[in-house]
């Protein structure tokens, strides 16, 4: 009995890893929360150093820069604030997964970023240092056995866009209640 219970209670962490993963990031249709006085004027997204991991398949830079720049736009243009600030997004590198072997291989998608944010009638940054983010692709029935055998290349990068949008999003949400950020 007594292991049952360890059992169980070993998988609650891991059940709510799980659910914690399928958070959808295509929730655009509800309305947005609360930015304060936040509105997006430029969502400036550069990739000069971009880097393919290993056992990727090939993406370009521009196609990586229009999927984030579209993603980040849907999510954060909802937003309808006073004042105008700035993103400098930089695309530092990415693994788009391959076709594996099922279960025993399943490769995973995941892209690195870093982010700025500005005060655009300031042209001061409210973000001291650059802020990373390490996006993984959405846990779904497509992902589990790998994206690689279920999702197109650009499939994968839109999975992974709206992810890195909705992470930034959440980001200046806790900047905004932690920091006093877009309070006017």
């Amino acid at each position: 009995m007594g292991e049952k219970v360890r059992l169980r209670q070993s998988l609650l962490p891991l059940a709510a890893l799980v659910l914690a993963a399928c958070t959808a990031s295509d929730d655009l249709s509800a309305p947005p929360p609360d930015l304060g006085d936040f509105r997006l004027a430029h969502n400036i997204i550069v990739a000069p150093n971009l880097t393919k991991g290993p056992l990727s398949r090939p993406a370009g830079k521009a196609e990586w820069i229009k999927a984030v720049r579209g993603a980040v736009d849907a999510r954060l243009r909802r937003h309808e604030g006073e004042k105008l600030y700035n993103l400098g997004i930089a695309l530092e590198g990415y693994v788009l997964a391959k076709p594996g072997v099922p279960v025993v291989a399943s490769p995973k998608s995941v892209l690195l970023l870093r982010v700025t944010v500005w005060d655009d009638a300031e042209g001061t940054k409210l973000s001291k240092a650059p802020k990373a983010f390490t996006v993984f692709e959405s846990l779904s029935g497509d992902t589990v056995v790998g994206s690689g055998l279920t999702l197109s290349k650009e499939e994968q990068m839109a999975n992974l866009a709206q992810n890195a949008a909705l992470q930034i999003e959440r980001w200046l949400l806790r900047q905004k209640r932690e920091e006093g950020w877009f309070e006017g």
